[in-house]
């Protein structure tokens, strides 16, 4: 059964080497040695982690002559954040609301207070 696209993306991001790939490639183009330089692994253990990111639509790799560089896609992680964006509104809409509630219970509590005071004078 193949996952839908935004659920390879996140399968695929939900690796903490697959995000510090993602990561080194937003600084541009590298090779797969390029990228394997700053891992405790082999050159074939970060092919594989390239794979599920190439199949996510993450990057796409090229070949330039002998050399084969990894490039971030984009439109890809813009797929992402557009799905995210719809839960930032949500929250945001929410904590605008606590926020809110807050301000006037504290302004009630001010005034509650105040009332207090005077009545004990």
């Amino acid at each position: 059964m193949n996952a839908d696209p935004l659920s390879s993306k996140f399968a695929a991001l939900a690796d903490p080497t697959r995000r510090a790939i993602l990561a080194r490639l937003a600084l541009g183009d590298a090779s797969v040695k390029e990228l394997a330089e700053p891992f405790d692994m082999s050159l074939p253990a970060v092919s594989k982690h390239l794979k599920v990111l190439e199949r996510a639509g993450l990057i796409a790799r090229g070949r330039e002559a002998q050399w084969r560089p990894c490039r971030i896609e984009p439109e890809a992680l813009r797929e992402v954040d557009d799905w995210l964006e719809e839960y930032r509104r949500v929250w945001a809409a929410r904590l605008d609301r606590l926020d809110a509630f807050l301000q006037r219970a504290q302004g009630e509590d001010a005034d509650a207070g105040a009332g207090g005071r005077k009545a004990g004078k």
